[in-house]
């Protein structure tokens, strides 16, 4: 690889919310669908900025990559304070190639609307097929041009035509990059290791790979919250031992503080599979009192129907008839809530692109047992099933199904 077939990406990692609108974009299928594909076809090696500061190689020499990389591409969805500042640092750097893109619905929260900007489109939770194709089509013409026509597209260099360039050691920059890509590599194999373990329920081979990815990377969260997750899952070596580990690790992001969706769904998973091993009901608050959170952020659909649950089951325990009924009401108005949300894009004929079909349709059957809607909830259950879920999805959905009617039984 020559100094000169470099791509900085500029960006969020994991799953984030735009708290604008309430939704959640899976930024990591942003990269992996558009982004790394278009820079690759147009034969660039791609190199993935990351937005915990002061985090490992990738930081401590970004300033130089935002100088001499060939191109760099800075997706400001949800407002990402990093990506922006480095895309600032890149406007002060270098006039050309550089491409600013973002999600069709995610608004402007800097001074940007007078910069060209590549739009893309998440569908729920993550990208529909057609949506990628189109994007990493369009992206890589983009691409294609930045590189070709030299055309000025920093603010800086365009009010100041007499400013010049900063110039960097060729040496010292292929050095870098070397560290940079191995560092990426290895990165990458570990994650791609324990996402499958994950798959295959192989979760304590998973917890290795994620321990030592965050060797690598201490603060990266989402490598925290898969962690966390395997540890809850593995039940070594029993399951209040392990549940008891995952909270220490899940704390670790400020759980009782954060907005974050997932890290609030996890805490929420988490306390709720402790009340059914103690049955202790401050466990059960607990678990309410994250899934509320969760919920009342983003509106989730996954959330919901656990917080749903976590009402029916409360309810069953009280005494006091007013409380019985507040929860018994509350787990209703969600679930009412649910059904509508998801009928309505279940009716989108870009519905069928969605990643998350399986859980959509999960959630549905287990709202429509809860309404007593048999015929519905069956329907559901089917297409959940079509979709071939793994082994721990299916033992996931069983439980939930087991303890929700369990919980409706006078």
């Amino acid at each position: 690889m020559s100094i000169k077939d470099v791509c900085f990406v500029v960006m969020g990692f994991g799953k984030k919310v735009d708290y604008e609108n309430g939704r959640t974009l899976d930024l990591d299928a942003t990269y992996n669908e558009i982004i790394q594909p278009a820079i690759i076809s147009k034969g660039l090696k791609s190199i993935r900025a990351d937005e915990i500061p002061h985090s490992g190689i990738i930081d401590s020499h970004m300033y130089e990559l935002l100088l001499r990389a060939d191109l760099v591409i800075a997706d400001i969805s949800i407002g990402n304070v990093n990506a922006v500042y480095e895309l600032g640092v890149r406007h002060a750097l270098r006039p050309y190639s550089t491409i600013i893109m973002k999600e069709f619905k995610t608004g402007f929260h800097f001074d940007l609307n007078h910069t060209k900007t590549f739009v893309y489109h998440h569908l729920g939770k993550t990208i529909g097929k057609k949506e990628s194709a189109r994007a990493k089509k369009e992206l890589g013409e983009l691409i294609e041009y930045a590189l070709q026509s030299k055309y000025i597209d920093s603010p800086v260099y365009t009010y100041l035509p007499k400013l010049e360039q900063p110039k960097l050691d060729d040496d010292q920059y292929q050095t870098h990059i070397d560290e940079i890509e191995k560092q990426q590599e290895n990165i990458t194999q570990l994650l791609q290791k324990a996402n499958q373990a994950i798959k295959d329920s192989n979760f304590l081979d998973a917890i290795d790979y994620l321990k030592s990815l965050i060797k690598i990377k201490p603060k990266e969260i989402q490598f925290i919250q898969k962690l966390a997750f395997a540890t809850y899952k593995s039940e070594f070596p029993s399951v209040i031992s392990a549940l008891t580990e995952s909270l220490t690790i899940i704390s670790k992001l400020n759980s009782e503080n954060t907005n974050d969706v997932e890290t609030l769904g996890l805490t929420g998973a988490i306390y709720k599979r402790l009340w059914e091993q103690t049955k202790d009901v401050e466990m059960l608050n607990l678990a309410i009192k994250f899934y509320s959170r969760g919920f009342n952020v983003v509106n989730d659909y996954y959330t919901g129907e656990n917080l749903a649950l976590c009402h029916n089951l409360r309810a069953k325990l009280q005494s006091d008839p007013d409380e019985k009924t507040y929860d018994t009401l509350s787990a209703l108005k969600i679930r009412k809530s649910i059904i509508d949300t998801l009928l309505g894009e279940i009716s989108l004929p870009q519905f069928e692109q969605r990643s998350d079909k399986k859980w959509v349709y999960a959630t549905l059957a287990n709202c429509f047992l809860a309404i007593n809607q048999v015929k519905d909830k069956e329907i559901y259950e089917s297409k959940f099933t079509l979709e071939n879920p793994s082994k721990w999805e299916l033992e996931t959905y069983n439980k939930s199904q087991a303890l929700l009617t369990n919980s409706l039984k006078a």
